[in-house]
């Protein structure tokens, strides 16, 4: 298993690539985690990574190289638009690169940023397209369906909380 550590502003070069996928913009026709840089509606989890409040977990591979990561932090209701949330809960992002899913590290990462958060939060939201199989793994680690939206490519998203 790779090793889980927690996330440094020097990161946030990794978390931009990881946003990008997080958001599916390799699905969507988007050439690299640059074009996240320059929507709006996405670069508020990642720019000025290191902030007061920003929590998250980095795998890394036997070599050193992260490979995935999930973090969370705190937006406003307005600037997250989830008025069923409280706004104390933080959003969360997860992704893992792609040759490196389907064995357990969204899970792993998912799971030690849980344990951390809880000590800061009564719970932390995100949102996950309707299509993504990622839905079962919240559902596993005991995330609800509170709401639907209609995310930034039209498509429908659900809102899914999780209470500590």
């Amino acid at each position: 298993m790779p090793r889980l550590r927690y996330a440094r502003a020097s990161d946030e070069p990794f978390l931009w690539d990881m946003l990008y996928f997080a958001a599916h913009m390799n699905k969507d026709g988007s050439g690299s985690s640059d074009d996240a840089k320059g929507d709006g509606l996405l670069a508020k989890y990642v720019d000025g990574w290191g902030r007061a409040g920003d929590l998250g977990v980095i795998a890394e591979d036997e070599s050193g190289q992260p490979i995935g990561a999930a973090w969370l932090r705190a937006f406003s209701i307005a600037e997250r638009g989830y008025p069923l949330v409280p706004e104390d809960f933080p959003e969360i992002a997860i992704a893992v690169e792609p040759g490196n899913t389907g064995g357990g590290l969204g899970g792993a990462l998912l799971g030690a940023l849980l344990d951390k958060a809880r000590d800061h939060h009564p719970g932390v939201v995100l949102s996950v397209r309707e299509d993504n199989p990622a839905i079962r793994l919240y559902e596993r680690f005991g995330f609800d369906v509170v709401d639907e939206i209609t995310n930034r490519v039209g498509g429908r998203s659900f809102v899914m909380v999780h209470l500590f």
